[in-house]
């Protein structure tokens, strides 16, 4: 079992990160943020992905004054991400449900002064977004873009916020590749018990983002790092959902949804396993009941991993076996063992 770094719980909305909460999935809105209509769709898009929370860029006084609208059309938690202009960050605070700023790029500390006072006085969370690409300057003359920059900089802010009586916070580190990031989150993690978020920025394409950020994201998951993610991926929103709740769920944390396991393909499969785990993946997406299922093309394999999943087929020459916790309940027909194997996988995961 993963033990997890204990944290102090804060709440962005109704969704609590840190403590004992369950780790939540982030995404953001690629929408300019003040064409209202395309955010809102964007948004419901990601809510019926499965994202916890929803974070939007405010880049003027225009998606500002969005923010009123949008917030009143949406049920996810809203996080505002404010770059330069401090004064945008004041008035998304009256507004949203968390404040994310990079302290790069944000102004001098007065102007963080106030935009703490404005998120003190509503209860709402500040995020310490740190990225290796735009730390301040002090710290990246001294530091360039390393891991000790990025660490540095984030303890400075940290205590700074402190300093000021803030502790509702968060905290980010992000790098564009996987070692600086994970060790980052890594040598800062022993440092300070505020929550993290955690991702790699600046992914890549689905293909590169789901590498870099399954081989970061579950090597700080499974060292007991994060309290929230995000899988960052150009030009996608629902797949960002979609892969950061498979990172979850296949490095053991979060016990939803439909485990396949299914054999590699070789010379002794004699059955469309290809075919056959397509229709499968497609028609258990939706289930939620944590179950594994075995997809096999062989019985060379098939019969030892039946006996550990709640519902199995083994492949044969032309026919096969639909097995329930190891029990051969059906030997049926190629043709005919998927809908018979989704009968009793459905029948699982109403038994729960």
């Amino acid at each position: 079992m993963i033990k997890r770094y204990p944290t102090n719980k804060i709440h962005v909305g109704d969704v609590a990160i840190g403590g004992d909460a369950p780790i939540s999935v982030q995404s953001m809105t690629y929408s300019k943020t003040h064409n209202v209509k395309e955010t809102l769709k964007q948004i419901k898009r990601l809510h019926f992905a499965g994202c916890n929370i929803v974070r939007i860029a405010v880049l003027d006084n225009e998606d500002a004054r969005a923010l009123k609208l949008i917030k009143k059309e949406i049920k996810l938690p809203l996080v505002a991400d404010i770059h330069f202009n401090y004064r945008l960050a004041l008035i998304a605070a009256e507004v949203v449900d968390c404040i994310r700023i990079n302290p790069g790029n944000i102004g001098n500390k007065t102007k963080v002064k106030e935009v703490v006072k404005a998120c003190k006085n509503r209860n709402i969370p500040i995020r310490i977004g740190v990225n290796s690409g735009s730390l301040e300057k002090e710290f990246d003359i001294k530091y360039g873009q390393s891991v000790k920059g990025m660490v540095e900089s984030a303890l400075y802010n940290i205590k700074y916020l402190e300093d000021l009586g803030f502790n509702n916070i968060k905290v980010s580190l992000k790098a564009s590749d996987v070692q600086r990031t994970v060790g980052a989150y890594r040598m800062l993690r022993p440092l300070t018990n505020h929550p993290f978020h955690v991702g790699v920025t600046e992914a890549g394409t689905l293909f590169h983002s789901t590498i870099k950020s399954s081989i970061a994201l579950g090597a700080l998951l499974l060292d007991g790092i994060g309290d929230t993610l995000r899988v960052s991926i150009t030009g996608e929103l629902e797949k960002e959902i979609h892969v950061g709740r498979a990172i979850l769920k296949d490095s053991g944390i979060m016990k939803s949804g439909v485990n396949i396991i299914s054999c590699p393909t070789c010379g002794r499969i004699e059955a469309d396993l290809v075919k056959a785990v397509a229709q499968i993946e497609e028609r258990v997406k939706d289930i939620k009941t944590p179950l594994n299922v075995s997809v096999m093309g062989c019985v060379v394999n098939a019969i030892g991993e039946a006996k550990h999943a709640d519902v199995a087929i083994a492949f044969g020459k032309t026919a096969g076996l639909v097995m329930v916790k190891g029990i051969v309940v059906a030997k049926l027909k190629e043709d005919e063992l998927v809908d018979r194997f989704m009968l009793e996988v459905e029948k699982a995961a109403v038994d729960g």
